[in-house]
């Protein structure tokens, strides 16, 4: 009797169990100690057992063999159990070999230095027993063999699979997103197709896996008939004869299917990928292929059947976003066309599956790749039947919220002053957003949910949210993009969030600005400061103008435009700084315009030149690196423009702004300093923004 380990992907464990069962059942093998852990199935059989498994197993990732096991207390021990195998028994001395190795314990706690010391015990031996030392070879084993160490235990095993048995070998190109083969299958079993052989469709096919895999069970062909390499084809206890009788008794029993299998994608390039899968697996007779959108299928192929898919996940935020109505429709469609179906999707994403407006009756945890995923079970029958409206619900109070706001806007809108505007602030404080148009793409910033409101109800507000801003503001999903505000400090608001690289031009009173509506929390353009913008800009003409923090350099542009005699532009941030450059070539500006990448606080300190007009808008707080200290413009504000005055030019002013709500600007501070202090923050809070007063705060400070 051997010991063999059957591992696969965490929740199909109990499968594999029963597959193990039904085919050990149909061979007449007994089994013993047949044992279910997460991940893996172990059990007593003979031989053959195993080599039914390589080739029959739809679910298996490996086929492990083992060799040697015993406790690992010490690094010892490892070496021991390993150096105990008659090695010479299993493999020639002439073949490379490899040791990948599973597990950490209190000794072993790094898999490299187990795998070291398995290796050093396997030369070890040969050696000591007169042999030749054979030799590793990482990239081209001629035998594998898996370390397994869980806590104390240690299990040496031949890899009998000789790599993943998920890897069939037919797929040449997966796609973007692949679903593992042995994860098909499963979902196939799981739905009950693979023992009622109905109709099957998948109208997301991708690469073409699950109707592939249908096609393999529906014609009884063995998963991995076709695979050339083995693990056991270099070990000398490999029983060729039963090995042939294994595979002739398979070839006798492949049939025709029976059954109709359709797979359908929106895109061409990647049906032709799937058309050519099923080439390579033989498969491709069995399967009719179709482009189409899976929202218009026009009609279900059979009154009954099975939709089994693997829908886009949406693993980002704002790809998540903008497949909200694509599920609200598809739920729809599901309604429409497959009554009396049974409808299997698999996402890591339940979020997304909820969008579909259906009842499960089963669901299932499993792991595709790294992903955590969720399979989930439909019988299109009952409630589920019942229709829903998927066009614009006129009564819904979010809908109808910023359906109103838009009215009131219109007549700002319509002065064409800008295309870049706040829509939505909050209104609502169960739908806790933000909501901006930039031209024709939105941004809506998530704030954090208040503590009472539970998670599950946030998330189920923001996805009707995110469902009906496309509808009411005429956009396509694609281009809306999704953040989530928290209390950042300093320059956090700024960190990248994407890696898009996207840029939009955006015009606001004459000029035009860059925007980035998916790459950071904020875009490059602070909408609240559009007026404060106007009013600086009137005051520019011909003055030596000095823009401190200057972000992207919107203040600076608007300066230059207003016939400044210089304008100098200051930002920790050479990121931003470029942008800013960017924003004046825009803008088709030149003159003595100067960009400075430095610590503001710092070079402020040091700074002799002489200014006529100042624009400050600090952080509320900055703990960054580059700075000396931390930053605190509440505590701090006096020393700064203190540092300011120092460059003021006689008859001077400083437009001083900042956004922190609880802000208290010192007063008596400013009278000693000088400076007559005028509070101009009403005047620059623009109409968007006219129910949230305390956007932010500005004053004029003049000599």
């Amino acid at each position: 009797m051997y010991k063999f380990v059957i591992t696969t992907s965490k929740g199909l464990d109990e499968l594999l169990k029963q597959e193990i069962e039904a085919l050990a059942q149909s061979s007449q093998i007994e089994l013993e100690n047949l044992k279910l852990t997460p991940g893996q199935v172990s059990f007593e059989g003979d031989l053959s057992i195993g080599y039914q498994l390589c080739l029959h197993s739809r679910l298996a990732n490996r086929v492990l063999l083992v060799l040697a096991e015993g406790k690992v207390n010490e690094a010892q021990d490892l070496y021991d159990i390993a150096y105990g195998v008659d090695w010479t028994m299993h493999f020639a001395s002439h073949v490379p070999f490899v040791i990948h190795f599973n597990g950490v314990n209190k000794v072993i706690n790094n898999s490299q230095f187990g795998a070291l010391k398995t290796k050093d015990a396997i030369v070890d031996r040969f050696t000591d027993d007169a042999s030749d030392r054979p030799s590793v070879d990482k990239q081209n084993p001629g035998i594998i063999f898996q370390g397994r160490l869980k806590r104390d235990h240690f299990q040496l095993c031949l890899d009998m699979s000789g790599g993943s048995l998920h890897r069939r070998g037919y797929r040449e190109d997966a796609g973007e997103a692949p679903l593992k083969e042995h994860v098909s299958a499963a979902l196939l079993i799981r739905s009950g197709w693979a023992s009622d052989n109905k109709t099957l469709l998948d109208p997301m096919c991708g690469s073409g896996t699950i109707a592939i895999e249908a096609a393999l069970m529906a014609t009884n062909t063995p998963p991995n008939l076709d695979r050339a390499d083995w693990g056991f084809d270099h070990w000398l206890q490999h029983n060729n004869s039963i090995w042939q009788n294994v595979i002739e008794q398979a070839k006798s029993n492949i049939t025709d299917a029976k059954c109709p299998i359709f797979a359908s994608d929106l895109s061409t390039k990647v049906l032709d990928i799937a058309k050519a899968n099923a080439r390579m697996a033989g498969m491709e007779q069995y399967i009719e292929f179709k482009q189409c959108d899976a929202l218009t299928l026009g009609s279900a192929p059979a009154e009954q059947g099975y939709l089994i898919s693997n829908p886009p996940y949406g693993e980002r935020l704002n790809e998540y976003t903008s497949l909200i109505p694509f599920f609200d429709e598809f739920g729809q469609s599901l309604k429409t066309l497959f009554a009396s179906w049974t409808i299997g999707l698999l996402s890591s994403n339940q979020d997304l599956l909820k969008a579909l407006k259906l009842r499960y009756n089963k669901r299932y945890k499993l792991m595709n790749g790294k992903l955590d995923c969720v399979f989930c079970l439909y019988d299109m029958s009952g409630d589920n039947l019942d229709s829903f409206e998927s066009k614009l619900d006129e009564n819904h109070e979010f809908a109808n919220r910023l359906r109103k706001n838009l009215k009131k806007l219109q007549p700002f809108i319509k002065k064409n002053t800008t295309n870049a505007y706040r829509v939505y602030d909050a209104d609502l404080p169960h739908y806790n957003l933000a909501i901006d148009r930039y031209d024709n793409w939105v941004v809506v910033q998530e704030y954090a949910a208040p503590k009472n409101v539970p998670e599950e109800k946030a998330k189920q507000r923001l996805q009707e949210a995110l469902l009906y801003i496309p509808k009411v503001l005429g956009i396509d999903p694609s281009q809306m993009s999704v953040k989530v505000r928290r209390q950042n400090k300093g320059k956090q608001q700024y960190e990248k969030v994407d890696k898009k690289g996207l840029r939009l031009t955006v015009f606001e009173n004459q000029a035009q600005f860059y925007v980035n509506p998916t790459d950071y929390l904020d875009v490059g353009l602070f909408l609240d400061h559009r007026d404060t913008r106007q009013l600086f800009k009137q005051h520019c003409k011909d003055k030596n103008v000095l823009n401190l923090f200057a972000y992207t350099g919107s203040v600076s542009v608007q300066a230059a435009m207003g016939s400044a005699k210089s304008v100098t532009t200051v930002d920790m941030s050479n990121t931003y700084l470029e942008w800013a450059k960017d924003n004046f070539k825009l803008n088709n500006l030149s003159g003595n315009f100067e960009f400075i990448q430095a610590d503001c606080l710092t070079w402020l300190s040091r700074c002799h030149n002489k200014y006529d007009l100042m624009f400050i808008d600090p952080p509320s707080f900055s703990n960054s690196k580059r700075m000396s200290d931390t930053w605190d413009v509440q505590r701090d504000h006096l020393k700064l423009l203190s540092d300011a005055k120092a460059c003021l030019s006689e008859n001077g002013k400083i437009f001083f702004s900042n956004n922190l709500r609880q802000f208290k600007l010192d007063e008596a501070g400013m009278i000693e300093l000088g400076f007559q202090v005028k509070d101009i923050s009403n005047q620059t809070i623009p109409i968007d923004f006219a129910r949230n007063q305390k956007i932010h705060k500005c004053w004029i400070l003049s000599l």
